[in-house]
């Protein structure tokens, strides 16, 4: 019989005109350009769906970040939430389908690293600036951080709490579990930025920053969950299957 791994979906936002150039934002609140947005409406086209990668069926709940540019990215996906999302009116709202039960929570646990100083500037013109200061150039910010802004261990604290949130509330409950009783769900979404997502990625298995070596694209999403249907096993999943129901056609 079927057993339930419920998995967590990691989403970066869509293009911005830093995320273009390549200049850190963090706490900038940029809009996504109309590219950014035609980008994520084809990736939601593509992987949102009961037979795709992203079942709106199975997913529980869904934390986005207190950016913009994390929230029109969440709407452009078009999961089908029942409810207006917390940023919007009911007024204001499209009116959609609802397709899953699944709640949204605003949580600052997965908005940007705060760059601090290197807010707003590139990686080389970081290099360039530490030149100038007579500071060594191998500027890594998985075990550095920023000036002024947050370190590594000020990441790991913010992204490990809610890891084990999700853990706690939504998969512990339903893993290992037959489908026939879960349904399936369990599934959970996390909408934010490239570098805390992949800092989330990576405090998945448990793993120190600085072995990150993951690179994420803008609207880009990636897949974590388990092996073997255990908690105690997590896993970053490289390649997943679409929904295609359980053997008995459920």
């Amino acid at each position: 019989m079927a057993k339930t791994t419920p998995r967590c979906f990691i989403v970066r936002h869509g293009e911005t005109e830093w995320s273009i150039s390549g200049k850190h934002t963090g706490t900038t609140d940029l809009p996504l350009t109309k590219n950014g947005e035609k980008r994520v409406r084809a990736t939601g086209r593509a992987l949102v769906g009961d037979d795709r990668l992203i079942a709106p069926k199975h997913l529980v709940h869904i934390y986005v970040s207190p950016r913009q540019r994390a929230q029109r990215t969440l709407e452009l996906l078009d999961i089908g939430c029942h409810d207006p999302f917390p940023w919007q009116s009911s007024s204001s709202a499209p009116q959609q389908p609802a397709r899953t039960d699944a709640r949204v929570t605003i949580t600052p646990a997965i908005a940007e690293w705060d760059y601090g100083a290197y807010e707003g500037i590139t990686s080389a013109e970081i290099r360039t600036r530490l030149a100038d200061a007579g500071k060594p150039t191998d500027w890594d910010i998985w075990r550095d951080g920023c000036p002024d802004g947050e370190s590594p261990e000020q990441i790991i604290e913010r992204v490990d709490g809610l890891i084990a949130e999700i853990r706690e509330k939504y998969h512990k409950p339903v893993i290992g579990r037959p489908i026939s009783e879960t349904q399936g769900k369990g599934d959970v979404m996390v909408v934010g930025h490239g570098h805390i997502l992949r800092a989330f990625a990576i405090r998945w298995i448990g793993k120190p920053l600085t072995e990150t070596a993951f690179i994420m694209d803008a609207g880009g999403v990636g897949t974590l969950s388990y092996e073997h249907h255990r908690i105690e096993e997590p896993a970053i999943l490289l390649g997943g299957g679409f929904v295609v129901g359980d053997e008995d056609g459920k």
